[in-house]
């Protein structure tokens, strides 16, 4: 084999502990954890956290506190506030990241492409042109440019000042 991928990021997938049930759950009740879990904020309704396996540098979540795998089940406040925060989250990007551009979506169930299908969340992910290219389209592999710590210290840094504290 003359091509090798080195990927050590995802030995911790591989090797790391495991949560047992919900993650997002998991995360919501050890807010002790948030920086282990590379929380970037967090109140009474939501937490919004870092994709540890992104589609580009500096993907986040938007994800409830309240479990539910249904959208239209989710009360109109928190789904609001999501959106207030989604808002605040692509200003941050392109503020302090220097994105070009945003996609925000959901994959609701596993049928929409849900990867947590049991608690609903809200991608959004930063895009600048050019981000994709052909290993990306023919491989289905991303190639990561930069740290995902260093990612996630830089976003946290000036979080507070996009999402109070």
């Amino acid at each position: 084999m003359e091509n090798i991928l080195y990927a050590p990021w995802r030995t911790e997938y591989v090797s790391g502990e495991k949560i047992e049930g919900c993650v997002f759950c998991h995360i919501t009740e050890h807010p002790d954890l948030d920086e282990a879990h590379h929380v970037l904020y967090r109140d009474e309704r939501c937490f919004i956290v870092m994709n540890r396996y992104p589609y580009t540098p500096g993907h986040f979540m938007i994800i409830p506190h309240h479990h539910t795998d249904a959208l239209e089940s989710l009360d109109s406040q928190t789904w609001l506030h999501m959106s207030g925060l989604a808002q605040r989250g692509v200003r941050l990007l392109k503020e302090h990241f220097g994105a070009q551009g945003v996609n925000i979506g959901m994959n609701l169930g596993r049928a929409g492409g849900a990867g947590i299908a049991e608690h609903i969340h809200m991608h959004i992910v930063p895009r600048w042109s050019g981000d994709t290219n052909f290993i990306t389209s023919i491989a289905e592999t991303r190639v990561y440019s930069t740290d995902f710590d260093k990612i996630y210290s830089r976003l946290k840094a000036v979080s507070a000042e996009y999402f109070g504290e």
